[in-house]
């Protein structure tokens, strides 16, 4: 192979790559918000499981809303800090540092289990905030059209799901969610 060949094909490799780069970018930070989603995903259904599993109230607290973070605790009175009552736990920064979660209702971060697995109603016994029912996850440093949202639905029954708010998601879809974005 001379050099003529060997520079040749170092250009069209470069041109490739070139023209593949913003592509993988979107698909990295999508990635991030699926990440994000599975995550909170996991960590609702580990409280859900806990709290069935110890025959008692377990919550899932969002942290440092906009972000992804949260903690899996015991069902306290007052004081949900305590160090005693955490079961589990996650950073925003384990892989999906541009995901971000927008939770409903709004003036709500927590979700309470009880030793059934349901939603604990109608408030729950930490804080008295109304429970947590949606969790919408999406990455702001994306486009719109670029961008993959999920959602993740609480229903008072616990059987969570991850779902995709796309409109343009057939009716009969098993992914698409109950209340599909406005």
């Amino acid at each position: 192979m001379s050099l003529v060949e060997v520079m040749i094909v170092v250009l069209v490799a470069a041109i490739l790559i070139a023209a593949a780069i913003p592509s993988f970018t979107i698909w990295i930070q999508n990635t991030q918000i699926r990440t994000a989603s599975e995550s909170v995903l996991n960590g609702l259904q580990t409280a859900r499981n806990e709290a069935i599993r110890r025959n008692s109230c377990v919550q899932i607290k969002m942290m440092d809303s906009p972000l992804t973070s949260w903690e899996v605790r015991e069902c306290k009175n007052g004081d949900s800090t305590d160090p005693a009552t955490l079961i589990s736990g996650r950073s925003y920064a384990e892989g999906s540092q541009n995901a971000t979660s927008e939770l409903l209702p709004i003036d709500s971060s927590i979700v309470s289990f009880n030793a059934l697995g349901r939603v604990v109603l109608p408030t729950n016994p930490s804080d008295g905030s109304p429970p947590l029912t949606q969790v919408d996850l999406r990455n702001t440093t994306l486009q719109v059209e670029d961008e993959r949202r999920l959602r993740i639905e609480i229903p008072v029954g616990g059987a969570i799901r991850l779902c995709d708010p796309k409109k343009t998601v057939a009716a009969t879809d098993p992914r698409r969610c109950v209340t599909p974005l406005t």
